[in-house]
């Protein structure tokens, strides 16, 4: 058994962050020191591991629950955790399309910028028009 100092550097978890999944139920509360210091074991360990892997692939902490479940559940079928991959996948796609927009317009207002505007005061940069004008996006 360890602390909850010890399983924060052991995982590259945020004290915190251990505390919230314990408040959230997706961690087991640990036994408690008579002085009611947490105590935590390697299936802690191990579970916390899964929830950090599972939120580092952007999955929300609903379906992080989900796939929680799955794991525990022998009754329970490998397409359930495919469907939240999939739905995962979808959502990642589709934050990426929207990256590609943003790094999209920031090229074209720094490409403007380089060729319209060299010299020029900030008040009548490209740039700063291009923030102002509610139709370039």
């Amino acid at each position: 058994m360890t602390g909850i100092g010890a399983l924060s550097r052991e995982t590259g978890c945020h004290i915190e962050t251990i505390r919230y999944y314990e408040k959230l139920g997706l961690l087991p509360e640990p036994q408690r020191t008579g002085g009611g210091h947490r105590l935590y074991t390697k299936k802690h360990e191990k579970r916390l591991g899964f929830i950090l892997k599972a939120r580092g692939l952007g999955f929300t902490l609903d379906n992080t629950r989900e796939l929680l479940s799955l794991s525990e559940n022998t009754e329970r079928s490998c397409a359930e955790a495919l469907e939240l991959v999939e739905a995962n996948l979808t959502t990642v796609n589709e934050k990426l399309a929207e990256l590609q927009r943003i790094k999209d317009s920031l090229l074209a207002m720094a490409q403007s910028c380089k060729c319209c505007c060299p010299g020029t005061k900030a008040p009548d940069c490209t740039i700063v028009d291009t923030l102002y004008n509610k139709h370039n996006e």
